[in-house]
């Protein structure tokens, strides 16, 4: 086995007395650091190897912090007007994974860079703590890679926010299959639109 082998088969057994201690180790220095900051290198190469990642000019690693826990409806003293529907204000889940909205704040505060993909680092009683993998696509050792420059492409702007990146196809329910007959056509809306709209065409 690989030395990145070896990493991937540690990193199974989370809860071994070894890992117990760097997670608390890391996620103490975790703390100390900015919500959203640039790492050096990544935490875990082997993942980030396998997410895409390539020790090169043009490519970096961010790491963020996400609260964990559900979301709470922003409203004034608890007060969700209209029907008991709407009423309830505490145990509410956000749509998305935890993972995706890191992704996101990533991709807002590096808006030159394009979010390739993320994983998990570490979490604590307050916080979650992800790395996300960013591309630099003005970088002429990126736009002359061909392994790479599928993501200079226009169609790749913030794809983090429109749920392109891995985290983010997850809660959208693509995939193949009888489980994913709702998202057929692309996505839920656009298949619940297609077969709720009537086309009259002109000459039928």
């Amino acid at each position: 086995m690989g030395a990145y082998k070896y990493i991937e088969e540690l990193y199974k057994k989370k809860q071994s007395d070894l890992m117990r201690f760097l997670f608390r180790v890391r996620n103490w220095q975790f703390r100390q650091l900015a919500a959203v900051h640039r790492a050096s290198r990544p935490t875990r190469p082997d993942k980030a190897r396998r997410l895409g990642y390539k020790n090169k000019q043009g490519i970096c690693i961010y790491r963020t912090r996400v609260k964990r826990g559900g979301r709470k409806r922003p409203v004034s003293k608890g007060i969700c007007y209209g029907k008991p529907k709407t009423a309830g204000v505490n145990e509410l889940k956000f749509q998305r994974s935890i993972q995706s909205v890191a992704e996101e704040r990533v991709g807002r505060a590096c808006g030159g860079l394009r979010v390739m993909n993320s994983y998990w680092v570490g979490q604590d009683a307050v916080y979650k703590y992800y790395e996300v993998i960013c591309v630099d696509v003005a970088h002429k050792a990126i736009r002359r890679d061909p392994r790479v420059n599928w993501i200079c492409e226009a169609v790749h702007k913030h794809r983090e926010l429109r749920g392109l990146t891995s985290a983010g196809r997850k809660n959208r329910g693509v995939g193949k299959g009888h489980r994913h007959t709702k998202v057929i056509g692309s996505s839920r809306r656009a298949n619940w639109k297609r077969r709720n709209t009537l086309s009259l065409r002109r000459y039928r």
